[in-house]
C-alpha cells in the first residue's frame, strides 16, 4: 500500500466513522421515535389516548403540550411546566420548523420535538434519547474501498438553475434546484446524474444504480462532492451513504429523480443495514 493509498484508506475511515457517530448520537436518525401530521386547530401531544397526538404512558404525561396549527404557523399552546423550548422556557411565539436556520425544540425528559414541513403537510418528529434502536443497532456495513470508484466528472452547468419535482417516500413532491450535471464513465459505460446544492457551493447527488436491492439500499443512496474545481468534480463512490429511511420508519426521504437511476452497477460505499431482506 503507497502512502497516499493509505492516507486516503485512513480518510474514508475517519468520515465512516463520523457518519456513524452521527447515526447514533441523541439527535440522530435512530433516535426517532414517531411521526405525527398535524391537522388544523388545536393538538394535544401527550399519553392521554383522547389527544391528537398520542404518546406512550411510559414516555410522556397526560398533556405534553398543545401545538396550535393555523393557516400554516405553527405555535405553542399550553405546556407542562417542566417542558422547554429550544432550552429555555415556553413561549407563544411561532415555531421555527426544520427548514428554518434554526429550528425550535421542545423538550420534556427524554423526548423532543420539532416541526417539520413536507410539501402541503406539517408535523411533529418526535425524537427519544433513550430509543432502544440506538443501543441495538449493529453498526453501518459498507463495501470494501474500491480507489477505482473514485471518479473524476465533467461539471455540465444548466444554462439556467433547473427545478427538480422530486418524489418522497410519503407522496409528496419537493422542488430542488438544480445548478448542473456530471458526466463520467464506470466500467466503460457514459453515466450522468443531476446534482442540486449543498452550502458553500458543494454538490449532492440522490442516485440509485444496479446494486440497488442487490447488497445496496433498494430506494438508493445519497453522495456528496465538493464545488467543481475547473470543471471537474470528484465522486467518491466509497463515501455513497443511506438514506435516513434506511434505519428509521419515521424518515421522509426523496427519491431519486428517474434521471438519476443508473444501469450500471456502482458496488462501492454503504450497504443496505444489517438484517435488511437486501443486506
Amino acid at each position: 500500500m503507497t502512502a497516499e493509498t493509505e492516507s486516503y484508506a485512513e480518510s474514508l475511515a475517519a468520515w465512516r466513522a463520523q457518519a456513524e457517530a452521527a447515526l447514533r448520537a441523541e439527535d440522530g436518525w435512530l433516535a426517532l421515535a414517531g411521526l405525527f401530521w398535524l391537522a388544523d386547530g388545536r393538538n394535544r401531544v401527550g399519553s392521554d389516548p383522547s389527544g391528537e397526538v398520542a404518546l406512550p404512558e411510559e414516555l410522556a404525561p397526560p398533556l405534553m403540550c398543545e401545538v396550535w396549527l393555523r393557516e400554516g404557523v405553527v405555535s405553542l399552546g399550553a405546556a407542562h411546566p417542566e417542558l422547554t423550548l429550544s432550552g429555555g422556557p415556553p413561549a407563544g411565539r411561532p415555531l421555527q420548523s426544520d427548514d428554518a436556520p434554526a429550528p425550535d425544540v421542545l423538550a420534556l425528559g427524554r423526548l423532543s420535538m420539532l416541526v417539520i414541513r413536507r410539501g402541503a403537510r406539517i408535523g411533529l418528529r418526535l425524537r427519544d434519547r433513550d430509543h432502544p434502536a440506538r443501543a441495538a443497532f449493529p453498526g453501518r456495513r459498507w463495501h470494501p474501498i474500491r480507489p477505482d470508484l473514485r471518479v473524476a466528472a465533467v461539471f455540465v452547468p444548466h444554462p439556467e438553475p433547473k427545478v427538480l419535482r422530486i418524489n418522497t417516500i410519503i407522496g409528496e413532491i419537493e422542488e430542488r434546484l438544480s445548478p448542473g450535471a456530471v458526466v463520467f464513465q464506470i466500467d466503460g459505460q457514459e453515466c450522468r446524474l443531476d446534482a442540486t446544492s449543498t452550502g458553500g457551493g458543494g454538490l449532492f447527488f440522490n442516485f440509485k444504480d444496479a446494486t440497488s436491492g442487490r447488497g445496496s439500499y433498494p430506494p438508493g443512496r445519497f453522495l456528496t462532492a465538493p464545488a467543481p474545481q475547473g470543471g471537474v468534480v470528484t465522486l467518491d463512490f466509497n463515501r455513497a451513504f443511506n438514506p435516513p429511511c434506511a434505519f428509521t420508519d419515521f424518515a421522509t426521504c426523496p427519491l431519486p429523480p428517474p434521471q438519476n437511476v443508473l444501469a450500471v452497477a456502482i458496488p462501492a460505499g454503504e450497504l443496505a443495514p444489517e438484517g435488511h431482506r437486501y443486506s
